[in-house]
């Protein structure tokens, strides 16, 4: 009976001390010996820590100490652990604290620092003015390689302008102005050819004696290690179209020898799919007009057909001095590899000898299979005519075209558009002044104009997201919101109906306007700018390619541009998720996701026997797999976060540390050694980590990337699935160990089992995580901890409709964070 009464007596005590008490106590039974003024282990003392919080740094403290109470990683698993009621009543407590520091905690530092476009954002901006592609004149390819933060490249603080940028500002305008408005008119040509198809040095001499260059041949696909067919220029059309414009382009093609008896392997591609016959633009001043050049979008393609000679036109856009290429996507892995074995393995089918150094082809081309694409004429026709000039002169001067008489009203009219927002008087005296100074100059009228066009292209308010809102201000006024709603999701200008809504009214800042206004544009095709800028920032896409595997292990990436479709996957499982408002934790584990062809062979998918290229992407099931579903399971994500020869669980799992549950791992320090690789192959990757991991420097950080991805080794550098790493000189090849166990105990025996852990056990820390990426993304500025606030009151909104993507981003962008300077 005593001992009840006094069990009842220290309940009643424990509930009726204060949560600041608790905190302390708690903290000083488990926490302070580590963590005090002289242990501080992880550079963390709780000696001082106590409720009331008063400063950002104890909220800051407060919510990381909730973080390893939540997922059970505090105290160590040695250590003596709280009773769950100790731990849920401190986290409680610190919740609550936390909360209450937010009406006195609100930060003024919140604020997005002024910055310019991004250069992805200047180029598709200058398309929308112009009324056209601009990514063939290559405007930004000089400019100095993008700073990000975080993996974002909208945060104004990382955005810098240098004196070498502005230069390269200067002439893009220029360039631009000049190219498409400033060039002559000049009456519609006809070029022929049908002969002297000279091409790459070591085809010289087999094609004049096999058909005297009769013919153009693509033997390969674009950019290979050899170089030999992959690019077919035209020798006598080198100097290219006289001006910039619309061109048609007839081209008399034949796809050989695709049934061709040699051995598959040989050219590393689905002879089962028609060739496809590709047009870039090539510059003879930009680099060897045979090799890959900086500047070659893809203009056009079609299928050509077997065997017969086919006439295939195609109407692209060239600038000046542009000459058209030929290229072969689908191609032969490599074709000076493919000869050699041809002449090794089929020698007896030939009538004349091979010849000693087996690169020789004439052979080949007069009595052999080998598949390429053979041309025998190519027309070009252009500069096509086009209403009132073209699409860039009624964008900028409307759709009468050029009048000299309404020149400054036609300027000022697209400065209005270029700065996105109703000019003030500074902005009018400035393009006036310049146009009057131009024409005192004895510029002819249009010349005038067009140089005024530059300046406005070269003004800070072109290409800075420039505010007209007020200092004292907090929130965007309407003009100032539609661009930054504009260039959240399209990465590009407002269009007329977001313009108008932001007009005279100002009907955009009221709340019902602006969810109408998200709503149309999630709908629009633009949105296709949020959802690949988006992922390239939060998943790092923009990184894929950057680090590629050894072609001669990874043949398929290269010959089937693999990086392309993974890409796609991610971007089509987003589309899909955002238009179907589906719940975010599927972005951890899905029953679906998107692949083609390609993609269905490297995920080994009972679709990679009934697609075809032509279908493109298809949804497809994963109902039951184990190995794919969700951003873990695509290729896209796999690749990126492997350094492209080997693979790691420290780098994969340092990704999803940082990319998924949005906790950035701290640099190794200095002293510790980096992890030696094993070029024997003879010991993996996790038993060098376990010796490496003796170090106690290293041992506190690993424990918790290493879990992350430990169940990733499943996967290879390029997203393949596999049960063994690659067999070594001697020996057996290693078997991959995928089990694992969370810094918090819960513990997995393969990919199947990490991934459910990360959708049940941690889909929060991953919404709030997704939450302040997009906040980031869309603000331009990286979310501060005072934001957590607001991180919070989206995250409560968001659960309560169903945690839907397309209700995340909606609550995203109606948000006062998004909403204010």
């Amino acid at each position: 009976m005593l001992a009840l009464s006094a069990l009842l007596s220290s309940a009643t005590l424990a509930a009726a001390e204060t949560p600041a008490k608790q905190v302390e106590q708690f903290l000083s039974r488990y926490c302070l010996e580590c963590h005090d003024a002289d242990v501080h282990k992880g550079d963390r003392a709780f000696d001082q820590f106590k409720l009331p919080l008063k400063s950002l740094p104890a909220v800051i403290e407060a919510r990381d100490i909730i973080d390893q109470l939540t997922l059970r990683e505090m105290p160590p698993k040695k250590a003596e652990q709280p009773s769950d009621e100790e731990r849920l009543a401190v986290i409680r407590a610190l919740r609550d604290g936390t909360a209450a520091a937010q009406a006195t905690l609100q930060s003024t530092g919140s604020r997005t620092v002024l910055r310019r476009l991004s250069n992805r954002e200047y180029e598709k901006t200058l398309a929308t003015l112009f009324g056209r592609r601009v990514d063939t004149l290559g405007l930004t390819a000089d400019f100095p390689k993008e700073k990000t933060a975080r993996h974002l490249d909208t945060i104004g603080q990382s955005l810098v302008t240098s004196g070498f940028l502005v230069d390269q500002y200067f002439q893009s305008a220029n360039r631009l102005v000049e190219t498409r408005l400033g060039k002559p008119a000049t009456a519609p040509q006809t070029w022929r050819f049908n002969k002297n198809f000279i091409q790459y040095e070591e085809l010289t001499g087999s094609h004049m004696s096999a058909f005297n260059f009769r013919y153009l041949n693509i033997y390969e696909q674009p950019n290979t290690d050899t170089r030999q067919g992959g690019y077919g220029h035209i020798e006598d059309f080198k100097q290219g179209v006289p001006i910039s414009g619309l061109y048609d382009i007839e081209v008399e093609a034949t796809a050989m020898h695709r049934d061709t008896h040699y051995d598959p392997a040989i050219f590393g591609i689905d002879l089962s799919e028609p060739f496809i016959l590709g047009v870039v633009p090539g510059d003879i001043t930009k680099g060897h007009i045979h090799y890959p050049q900086a500047i070659e979008p893809l203009l056009a393609s079609g299928v050509v057909p077997d065997n017969v000679p086919t006439r295939l036109k195609f109407r692209v856009w060239l600038e000046a001095g542009q000459t058209p290429r030929f290229i072969f996507p689908n191609g032969p892995y490599e074709s000076r590899a493919s000869v050699v074995t041809i002449n090794k393995r089929y020698p007896k089918e030939f009538s004349t000898p091979v010849g000693s150094s087996g690169v020789g082809r004439a052979h080949i081309l007069r009595e052999g299979k080998l598949p390429h694409i053979r041309i025998s004429e190519i027309v070009v026709q252009g500069p096509l005519s086009e209403p009132v000039g073209g699409a860039e002169e009624i964008a900028v001067f409307g759709k009468d075209g050029f009048q000299a008489d309404r020149a400054l009203d036609q300027l000022l009219a697209f400065a209005a558009k270029a700065y996105r927002r109703p000019l003030q008087d500074a902005d009018r005296e400035s393009i006036r002044k310049m146009h009057e100074k131009r024409i005192a100059e004895k510029a002819s009228p249009r010349q005038a104009a067009l140089d005024v066009v530059k300046l406005i292209l070269c003004s800070p308010s072109f290409l800075y997201l420039s505010e007209v809102t007020q200092e004292a201000d907090r929130r965007l006024q309407p003009h100032d919101l539609a661009t930054r709603l504009a260039f959240a999701l399209s990465a590009a200008p407002p269009d007329e109906t977001l313009s108008a809504s932001a007009g005279a009214s100002g009907k955009l800042t009221g709340d019902a306007e602006l969810k109408k206004q998200i709503d149309r544009l999630l709908a629009d095709e633009r949105v296709n700018g949020f959802v690949n800028g988006f992922l390239d920032s939060w998943l790092s896409l923009r990184e894929l390619g950057g680090m590629p595997p050894p072609r001669e292990v990874n043949r398929a990436y290269y010959a089937e541009d693999l990086p392309t479709s993974m890409k796609t996957e991610a971007r089509l499982f987003f589309r899909d998720m955002l238009k179907e408002n589906r719940p975010v934790n599927q972005f951890l584990h899905a029953d679906y996701t998107f692949v083609d062809k390609k993609l269905a062979q490297l995920y080994d998918l009972p679709e990679q026997k009934t697609l075809r290229l032509a279908d493109g992407f298809r949804k497809v099931s994963l109902k039951g797999d184990k190995h794919r579903g969700g951003l873990l399971g695509m290729a896209a994500v796999l690749t990126v976060s492997a350094n492209g020869v080997e693979t790691s669980p420290v780098t994969r799992g340092a990704w999803v540390s940082e990319n998924i549950l949005g906790i950035k791992p701290p640099p190794p320090p200095d002293v510790v050694p980096a992890i030696e690789p094993d070029v024997s192959g003879t010991t993996t990757i996790r038993e060098r980590l376990a010796k490496h991991s003796t170090d106690r420097a290293c041992a506190e950080c690993h424990r918790k990337i290493d879990p992350l991805g430990f169940s990733l080794e499943s996967f290879d550098p390029v997203g393949r699935w596999r049960v063994t790493y690659p067999k070594p000189k001697k020996g057996a090849a290693p078997k991959i160990d995928t089990t694992g166990e969370f810094a918090s105990g819960e513990t997995y025996q393969d990919f199947a089992g990490f991934r459910d852990i990360l959708h049940d056990k941690r889909e929060e820390m991953f919404t709030r995580h997704l939450i302040r990426s997009l906040l980031a993304y869309s603000t331009g500025r990286l979310m501060e901890p005072a934001d957590e606030f607001a991180v919070d009151r989206i995250h409560e909104k968001v659960k309560q409709q169903g945690l839907g993507l397309r209700s995340l981003v909606v609550e995203c962008l109606t948000s006062d964070v998004f909403r204010s300077r």
